[in-house]
């Protein structure tokens, strides 16, 4: 059932950020990653089953992260993707910071969320943290080497190349370094190795699947159906 449930959130995901893209154009793309970065921190703190290995969840929505940089840097410029960058750095501090002064506050009687906000928030610095690494080199990597690869294949019959050649090589960079910051200690060095592979293999499926949307993107932008402004 869980793999049925990763289908469709797969699906929703590209549905959600392909949305984003039609009705604010760049601006759309800046909205997802602070929405992508922010609930991958969170939904990363549930481990599932998934085709008979141990994984977390938030791969899906992290990894639309790379399309939207991706369709900054092809629709647009590397300048563009770079902000992207800066506004999901951005987004993890202040949610981090933020969500850890709310677990300051004493709890009334009556409350009945303090426990579960600590179970889940109270990881944020360290999971922040290692996100804040693992982003940052991943999309640097990211959006250089896209870069790279436009300059030297810029025919539109060489997007695959550019959209795959690029994530998943910064994919594998940042699940090895998230996974090895985040949870090294907490999980057993079996477990982690297991979080890494299927972390990764996932993130390559979610890679190999997007490629379609950002074509979808180019086309859009192409035939100027895209709202490029609120």
């Amino acid at each position: 059932m869980n793999e049925l449930y990763w289908a469709l959130m797969l699906l929703i995901n590209f549905l959600l950020i392909m949305t984003a893209y039609r009705l604010w154009g760049r601006i759309g793309l800046y909205i997802w990653i602070p929405i992508s970065v922010m609930i991958a921190n969170i939904q990363v703190t549930k481990t599932v089953d998934l085709f008979g290995l141990e994984a977390t969840l938030g791969n899906i929505i992290y990894a639309t992260s790379f399309l939207a940089t991706d369709i900054l840097s092809e629709n647009y410029s590397k300048h563009d993707a770079r902000r992207a960058v800066a506004i999901g750095f951005f987004s993890m501090i202040t949610m981090t910071v933020l969500m850890n002064l709310a677990l300051l506050f004493i709890p009334a009687d009556s409350d009945f969320v303090q426990d579960s906000m600590v179970t889940i928030f109270a990881l944020m610095p360290r999971i922040a943290a290692a996100s804040l690494l693992a982003y940052g080199v991943s999309q640097m990597h990211d959006i250089y080497a896209y870069s790279w690869i436009k300059n030297h294949l810029p025919h539109k019959k060489f997007l695959w190349v550019r959209n795959n050649g690029s994530t998943l090589i910064s994919q594998l960079l940042d699940s090895l370094i998230f996974t090895v910051a985040a949870f090294y200690g907490v999980f057993p060095v079996s477990v982690l190795v297991e979080i890494l592979i299927t972390t990764y293999v996932l993130k390559v499926v979610v890679s190999l699947f997007d490629t379609p949307f950002i074509y979808l993107a180019r086309h859009w932008h192409e035939t100027q159906k895209i709202r490029e402004s609120l």
